[in-house]
């Protein structure tokens, strides 16, 4: 049986942190308003002139450190992000670029829009090269800058409070057997909810697709139906961890973590809840970093890794629900 495995985790976090109480500075709100709905208490932002391709790098290099994996031996990018460097080309060409001075050659890059659960779609991307036999060593990568694009005032102040900045990769390898590696994942999205969160910025329907008059509109600004997003993430979870679990022919008390999105804690907790989980199988580090959106999974993943919380063959089931909707898990043996 060939499988793909987790040969090595990396992350990067800015390392300027910013706590509830200096976003109180900015804008109307406080710290207790701020915990209470989302269970953040600070995040880091990057510094002006740092892109996001710049974080990806940190945590590439990190992740192909621990992996032991030769840069010269990589065959592939896959670059999850909602906050690119540019326009065009895709984010992954530059940080390609950024890896050649490592060693890393003229490989495939490809970038993945699919916000919070891009990913998790990158990794089944991967995953799927790696089963059909064309490439044995993928960097998978998610990397976000939310704090070039949040309006600190009180019109954007739901919205500005929930994001960080931030990066994660890891590096997927070619794994013969089935005591490690990625078991399945599970992929879904309904576009009749795109607009409950989105940014119109690229409306390419405009001629021209920006104006002074878009951005005196507010449309450079994410927007968000906050009671939309969260119902039907909470209620979307629950069911892909069910079916996830019940397609692989495993049960609920079969993991040894349940690895979801850092989006908001309450909704990970109304989850774990629910599927009458303990929270110590649920781990969460959004109280450090906020949602880091593509990010989010891969610098939990890290986190748990370096602290010596992931034994191999340890049973994980990571998930995401994000715009678009779409919400994706993967199933997998440490």
């Amino acid at each position: 049986m060939i499988r793909s495995y987790i040969r090595g985790t990396g992350s990067y976090l800015p390392p300027s942190v910013v706590s509830n109480e200096d976003l109180a500075r900015l804008l109307p709100t406080t710290d207790e308003w701020i915990r209470t709905r989302t269970g953040i208490e600070e995040r880091r932002f990057a510094d002006e002139g740092t892109f996001c391709s710049d974080l990806a790098y940190e945590a590439s290099k990190a992740a192909l450190s621990d992996s032991g994996v030769e840069p010269s031996n990589l065959d592939m990018i896959i670059f999850a992000t909602l906050s690119p460097d540019h326009h065009f080309p895709g984010s992954g060409c530059y940080l390609q670029a950024k890896l050649s001075k490592l060693g890393v050659g003229t490989i495939g890059c490809l970038d993945v829009r699919n916000q919070c659960t891009g990913f998790l779609y990158s990794l089944s991307i991967a995953d799927a090269y790696i089963r059909a036999g064309i490439y044995t060593n993928i960097l998978v990568v998610g990397s976000e800058i939310h704090s070039s694009a949040l309006d600190f005032s009180e019109k954007g102040r739901d919205l500005a409070v929930l994001f960080g900045d931030g990066a994660g990769a890891v590096v997927l390898s070619r794994y013969e057997g089935d005591a490690r590696g990625i078991i399945s994942t599970e992929l879904h999205a309904d576009g009749h909810y795109a607009k409950a969160l989105y940014m119109d910025i690229w409306d390419i329907s405009r001629k021209p697709y920006l104006s002074g008059e878009s951005i005196s509109q507010g449309d450079i600004w994410p927007q968000m139906d906050g009671k939309s997003v969260f119902k039907h993430a909470i209620n979307g979870l629950i069911d892909l961890c069910r079916t996830t679990l019940s397609r692989a022919e495993y049960e609920i008390d079969d993991l040894k973590y349940v690895i979801p999105h850092q989006a908001n804690l309450r909704i990970n907790q109304a989850v774990a809840e629910r599927l009458g989980l303990p929270d110590s199988k649920v781990l969460n580090n959004i109280q450090k970093y906020a949602n880091t959106t593509a990010a989010s999974i891969p610098i939990l993943l890290d986190e748990a890794h370096k602290l010596g919380m992931l034994d191999e063959g340890d049973l994980l089931l990571l998930l995401s629900f994000g715009s678009g909707f779409t919400w994706a898990s993967t199933l997998l043996r440490w």
